[in-house]
């Protein structure tokens, strides 16, 4: 796994959203505990996209369950205005449906509130790095649910760029050979990553190799 060492964890800026104030607070002082640098607060959807906006965190630590804009929609408009910006959702619900629902609505994490906090911190270094955290408890049937109709959900461009990173191609000599941006390549690297239950970009050519989905 990619993840940042806590040593470097004073350049992960995060903006925390929640709408249960004791929550918020507990958050706040761990993540200033861990080394994080927490940028801004918001008690909604909303005033978290404003947040983000704003500041331009390099992850976003959001309740699935809020007001004006739950963390799914959430995921979705920073995906479209901050697109650099990791969001990692954190929800008292443990169901492997929504964290898959998550991952489709862009978030690059799903973490459980019941969980230890450390575990917490490893989610926050690892959508830090660009990589895919789903909760340990989730993650087994999470990805085996997800893997059922891959080969459909992979759009082509997805498929063509996981050929190339296979090739070990970079993403700006992807999107030099395909004619796109660096970052639209990454966009398709992530996408084709959370379909495939793959935490690295590694391990996402490597479950494509492996099932045939890219030659």
């Amino acid at each position: 796994m990619d993840a940042s060492t806590p040593k470097d964890r004073a350049a992960i800026t995060c903006v925390v959203a929640d709408d249960h104030p004791p929550i918020l607070d507990c958050l706040v002082r761990f993540l200033d505990d861990a080394g994080f640098t927490v940028l801004g607060t918001a008690p909604d959807g909303a005033r978290a996209l404003d947040a983000v906006t704003e500041l331009q965190p390099v992850v976003l630590i959001a309740d699935v369950r809020m007001p004006k804009l739950d963390g799914l929609e959430l995921a979705r408009e920073v995906v479209k205005t901050s697109s650099a910006t990791g969001v990692l959702l954190y929800s008292g619900v443990s169901d492997s449906g929504l964290a898959s629902d998550a991952l489709d609505a862009g978030a690059r994490g799903f973490a459980l509130k019941d969980a230890p906090l450390d575990d917490l911190a490893r989610a926050i270094d690892t959508v830090a790095s660009g990589a895919i955290w789903v909760d340990p408890v989730l993650a087994a049937s999470l990805a085996s649910s997800r893997r059922t109709d891959v080969r459909k959900a992979l759009s082509e461009r997805e498929r063509q760029v996981l050929r190339m990173l296979a090739k070990g191609g970079s993403y700006a000599e992807i999107g030099s050979s395909l004619f796109l941006s660096p970052d639209t390549v990454r966009a398709h690297a992530q996408r084709a990553m959370t379909k495939l239950g793959a935490r690295t970009r590694t391990e996402a050519v490597a479950v494509a190799l492996r099932d045939g989905l890219v030659a």
